[in-house]
């Protein structure tokens, strides 16, 4: 493994500058402690370990975000609803910092580019934006603490995405949703799920959804998770009309 010292040094090179520039763009002000920023991108494949041997990456940091991320989220949410209960918070807290979405946060601010990996960039997973999301915020909060991660979170998260009247109508799970309405309705439900390795040798994952003793979707994709979602996506728009009069 290699030393925190060869990465997180006090001499800072013509890379730094660069770095700290990005960074102070993407937050809307200066970092304190750009070796905070550093960690929050540095992945578990880089091999760095800090001077008593612990190994550094952004996981712990991710860990932090998402805490955060909730509070403010919640916080915002309880000043303007002011007439949802706990179950309807807790379900608009959740399409907001769904992993999907915090996906396309990382995306939109093009996070992966800064990431350190032993791992090329076309190998890493869908997630991988949202963890570095993540990250990030808790970065934010150990630089600069609550004050200022809030206004992050109001910048990037808030005001571009969070809108209530729209994210009601939001469907953060496609199966839950079918589940659901099977449920109600006393339909019997089945996924059958089995491997569909593709043309290309690609493993996948294919998924038959049935609904009283009928298919009534198919699915494909790289994991059972996934293809059971893409299948549930399919049945329900096959059956909109009455499981939105649920």
């Amino acid at each position: 493994m290699r030393s925190i010292k060869k990465i997180f040094s006090k001499s800072r090179s013509p890379e730094d500058g660069i770095f700290f520039g990005a960074i102070e763009k993407i937050l809307g002000f200066a970092p304190k402690n750009i070796d905070f920023y550093k960690k929050a991108f540095t992945h578990r494949s880089s091999n760095i370990i800090d001077e008593v041997g612990n190994p550094l990456n952004y996981e712990r940091l991710e860990f932090l975000g998402d805490a955060m991320l909730s509070a403010v989220i919640a916080a915002h949410l309880f000043d303007k609803a002011p007439t949802g209960d706990e179950g309807y918070l807790t379900k608009m807290r959740s399409k907001i910092v769904s992993r999907d979405h915090l996906n396309e946060l990382g995306k939109d601010l093009n996070l992966v580019q800064f990431v350190e990996s032993k791992v090329p960039v076309q190998h890493f997973g869908e997630n991988i934006h949202g963890n570095i999301f993540e990250s990030l915020v808790g970065a934010i909060y150990l630089d600069r603490g609550y004050d200022f991660c809030e206004k992050f979170i109001q910048k990037r998260v808030v005001a571009p995405y969070v809108d209530i009247t729209r994210l009601e109508g939001k469907v953060i799970s496609y199966k839950s949703l079918v589940i659901e309405w099977c449920q109600k309705e006393k339909r019997q439900f089945h996924f059958d799920i089995f491997e569909d390795n593709g043309i290309d040798g690609e493993r996948l994952f294919g998924v038959k959804l049935s609904i009283d003793e009928k298919v009534v979707a198919k699915a494909r994709a790289t994991s059972k998770k996934k293809a059971e979602e893409k299948a549930s996506q399919r049945a329900y728009f096959a059956f909109q009309e009455q499981i939105d009069k649920k």
